[in-house]
């Protein structure tokens, strides 16, 4: 089994960027979901809701902000965030530091209501939340319930020809931080550690599934699948699923190609 794709999402519910390799830290790969956009009460705006989310190319700039773009508006160079806390409505996480003017503009502009951007200063303020797997210690970014998720490209194979569709699945629509190849398919649901190159995970949960998949990430058009199929198929406890979450139990670096080893596996 070897990593076969890393993406970083430098705004949460915006594209992700593909890169060679990524240093790890405790609260996920560093510069994923540091940015967000809520709304004037600090609430999430949610990429289910707002697809055009997903238009946004976002890349992280030496020394902090961002560089913004996203069809029919012009790029925007945001400077790093430097104002005083506000309120927002994040699970384990009270406040974050708003971007400029600009920054609230473009993305109001963008989806067509008020919005902000905001920046996590720092994840050790927000915990992982102890429903979804969380320890005493363990941080997140602005990530939903884990520092990492995993999927695995031979679980969408299988999933693609359930489908039976024309055109395969783009793994984008579950937003991995990392894919990985030569496991079987779904073998993942039953691993509880696992290491990817240098460094160790812990899997915290399996993941479940939101409309955000119906998403066609360059189309940005809703349709039914994979939840449709997933439901026939992966459909317990109320929820479909489709990856792993990890917390990563020591820093290191994450490179294409590294091997991957499951060094706990629940089935025993």
């Amino acid at each position: 089994m070897r990593v076969v794709d890393i993406r970083i999402y430098p705004v949460k519910s915006g594209a992700g960027c593909p890169v060679p390799e990524a240093t790890v830290e405790p609260w996920g790969l560093a510069g994923d979901r540091r940015w967000a956009v809520v709304d004037e009460a600090g609430d999430n705006l949610w990429l289910g809701e707002y697809p055009r989310m997903a238009s946004v190319r976002a890349q992280n700039v030496d020394g902090g902000g961002l560089l913004l773009s996203a069809p029919g508006l012009p790029d925007l160079q945001v400077p790093p965030a430097a104002g005083e806390p506000v309120p927002v409505g994040f699970t384990g996480l009270d406040r974050a530091i708003p971007a400029g003017d600009e920054a609230h503009a473009w993305f109001t502009r963008l989806l067509g209501r008020t919005a902000r951007l905001v920046w996590l200063d720092d994840p050790h303020r927000r915990t992982i939340d102890p429903a979804h797997g969380g320890l005493p210690g363990e941080v997140v970014s602005f990530a939903w319930d884990a520092p990492l998720l995993l999927t695995s490209a031979a679980s969408l194979r299988v999933l693609d020809e359930q489908i039976g569709g024309d055109t395969p699945l783009d793994m984008a629509r579950f937003r991995p931080n990392a894919v990985i190849d030569g496991a079987a398919p779904y073998a993942e649901d039953s691993w509880t550690d696992v290491r990817i190159g240098e460094v160790d995970f812990r899997v915290s949960e399996l993941c479940d599934r939101c409309a955000v998949t119906t998403i066609d990430p360059v189309t940005l058009v809703k349709g039914k699948e994979p939840l449709r199929t997933l439901a026939k198929h992966r459909r317990w406890d109320g929820k479909t699923w489709f990856g792993i979450r990890l917390v990563p139990r020591n820093p290191g670096r994450l490179r294409l190609g590294d091997p991957v080893t499951v060094t706990s596996d629940g089935q025993g």
